[in-house]
C-alpha cells in the first residue's frame, strides 16, 4: 500500500509545515535532551543495582525484575495507544507531559523503603517514558527530508548513550557521597523543568488548516484503524525481520545493563577499590565514571557512525541499512567474550569500548527504515509497534533472564556470585548470532518496501 498523503520530492508530507534549518536544529537539540533524560532516568538504576541489592537484601532476579520487567510492561503496552494519539494531537505536548511524569516517578524511587515500593515507582517511570519515542520519531521524520532521516534520528538517538553515561557517572558519584536514594532525587527533578521548555518552544509542524479540517471532519472520518496499520505492516517483511533482530539485541543490551557494574565490583572488587582510592573516589563512583565515560562515548560514536554510514551508503543501496548493523552485531560476539575473560579491570575497558561502538551502530539505520517503509500517517504507530516488540522482549525479559541465570550459576552450580554473573553475561552475548541472520535476511526486501 502506498501513502495517500501527498509528498514533496524530499519526502516531507504536503500537510506538514516546513521549518527553517536553524529551527530544525533547535528542535532536534531539544528532543535530544529529552531522550538524554529518558535514558538517564531509565539507566541510573543500573549503577545503583549493587547498593540497592545490599540495602534491600534482594537477589539478582529481583534486580532484573525491577530494572526490566516492571518498567517494560507498561512502557511497551502504553506506547501504542499514546502513539495513536500522537497521529492526531500535539506531539510536543504529549512528549512534555510524559517527560514530567517519568521524571517525577524517578524522584519517587528515592523515597522507596522496600523492594515493592521501588518496583511501583519503576512502573511509573515506564508509564511516563511510553510517551517519548514514537511521537519524537514521527516529529523528526516530518521535519526532515527522507535522505537525511537516518542522520537526524541518530542525533536524537545519541540521547541513549549520553543519558546512560550521565546516569552511571552521576548515579555512582552521588551514591558514594549521599546514598542511592539521593541519586534518584538528583536526576529526577530537573526533567520537570525541561518538560516546560518542550511544551512552550516546540511546535507541531502539521499545518493548522489541515489540523482544523481534520477536527471538523473527525465525526465523519475516523482515524485510520489500528487494524489497517497492522495490515500494512503485515506485508512488510523487513519490519518483522528488523523487529526480531532488534529484540535480540535489546535482550542482550538490557540484560547486561544491570549487571555490568556488579560484575566489576564482584570479580575485580579489590583492584577497583585500589584504583578508586588513588582517584579519591568510592568504588561505585569509580566504576560509574569509568564505564560511563569510556562506554558512553564509544556508544555515542557508534550511534553517530551508524546514522552517517547508513545515509551515505543507503542512498545508493538500501540493503546497507541492514547489512551494516548485521555485521556490527556479529563482530561483537568474540570481542565481548574476550573482554569478560580478561584477568584485570583496566584492560577490559578499551575492549568494551570497541564493543559499545559495534552494538550501537544499528540504531540510526533501523529507526530510519521503520519511518521510511510505512505511509506518513502511520509513522508514530509503526514506531510504537516496533518499540513494543523490541522492548517487551529485550527490556521485559533480558534483565530478568540474565539475573535468573546468574543466580542459577552462582548457587546450584556453585560458581559463586562473581563467576555466575560473568558467564551469564557471556552466554547471552552469543544471541547476537541469530540477530545477524535476521538483519542479513532483511537486506533482500528493504528496497522493494520503501515508501516513495
Amino acid at each position: 500500500m502506498r501513502t495517500t498523503t501527498p509528498l514533496s520530492e524530499d519526502g516531507i508530507p504536503a500537510n506538514v509545515q516546513r521549518v527553517s534549518a536553524p529551527y530544525r536544529r533547535y528542535a532536534l537539540g531539544v528532543l535530544f535532551l529529552v531522550y538524554v533524560f529518558n535514558f538517564l532516568d531509565r539507566q541510573i538504576v543500573t549503577i545503583l543495582a549493587e547498593p540497592i541489592k545490599q540495602d534491600l537484601g534482594i537477589a539478582d532476579w529481583q534486580l532484573g525484575l525491577m530494572t526490566g520487567t516492571a518498567f517494560a510492561v507498561f512502557y511497551c503496552t502504553l506506547g501504542i495507544p499514546i502513539a495513536r494519539l500522537a497521529e492526531r494531537r500535539s506531539r510536543p505536548w504529549i512528549i512534555g507531559l510524559s517527560l514530567a511524569a517519568w521524571s517525577g516517578f524517578t524522584a519517587l524511587c528515592g523515597l522507596a523503603q522496600n523492594f515493592w515500593q521501588l518496583v511501583a515507582a519503576r512502573v511509573g517511570v515506564g508509564i511516563g517514558e511510553a510517551g517519548c519515542s514514537p511521537p519524537a520519531h514521527s516529529l523528526i521524520a516530518d521535519y526532515t527530508p527522507k535522505n537525511e532521516r537516518a542522520s537526524a534520528l541518530a542525533v536524537y538517538l545519541l540521547g541513549n548513550p549520553v543519558g546512560s553515561l550521565l546516569g552511571v557517572v552521576i548515579g555512582g558519584l552521588v551514591a558514594d557521597a549521599y546514598g542511592w536514594r539521593t541519586a534518584f532525587l538528583f536526576v529526577g527533578l530537573p526533567g520537570i523543568l525541561l518538560a516546560i521548555v518542550v511544551v512552550t518552544t516546540l511546535v507541531e509542524p502539521r499545518i493548522k488548516q489541515a489540523v482544523d479540517a481534520a477536527k471538523r471532519a473527525a465525526a465523519d472520518t475516523p482515524q485510520i484503524p489500528f487494524s489497517e496499520v497492522l495490515r500494512v505492516l503485515r506485508g512488510k517483511r523487513t519490519f518483522w525481520l528488523m523487529a526480531a533482530a532488534v529484540s535480540i539485541v535489546a535482550f542482550i543490551g538490557y540484560g547486561h545493563a544491570p549487571f555490568g557494574a556488579s560484575f566489576f565490583l564482584r570479580v575485580h572488587g579489590e583492584e577497583v577499590a585500589r584504583l578508586a582510592e588513588q582517584f579519591g573516589l568510592g568504588p561505585i563512583g569509580f566504576v560509574g565514571v569509568s564505564l560511563g565515560l569510556i562506554l558512553g562515548v564509544a556508544a555515542g560514536l557508534g550511534v553517530y557512525l551508524g546514522g552517517w554510514i547508513g545515509d551515505r551508503f543507503g542512498s545508493r543501496d538500501a540493503g546497507a541499512y541492514m547489512s551494516i548493523p548485521g555485521v556490527a552485531v556479529l563482530l561483537s560476539v568474540p570481542i565481548y567474550t574476550v573482554a569478560m575473560l580478561m584477568p584485570s579491570f583496566l584492560p577490559i575497558l578499551p575492549i568494551l569500548a570497541v564493543n559499545s561502538v559495534l552494538v550501537s551502530v544499528w540504531q540510526g539505520p533501523v529507526y530510519a527504515t521503520v519511518q521510511n517503509i510505512v505511509p506518513v500517517h502511520m509513522r508514530a504507530t509503526a514506531a510504537s509497534i516496533f518499540l513494543f516488540i523490541a522492548n517487551l522482549v529485550g527490556l521485559g525479559l533480558g534483565p530478568l533472564a540474565v539475573g535468573a541465570v546468574s543466580d542459577l550459576l552462582a548457587g546450584p552450580f556453585g560458581m559463586g556470585s562473581g563467576e555466575g554473573v560473568r558467564w551469564a553475561l557471556i552466554g547471552s552475548q552469543f544471541l547476537a548470532i541469530p540477530a545477524f541472520v535476521c538483519f542479513w535476511l532483511a537486506r533482500r526486501s528493504i528496497a522493494a518496501e520503501m515508501e516513495e
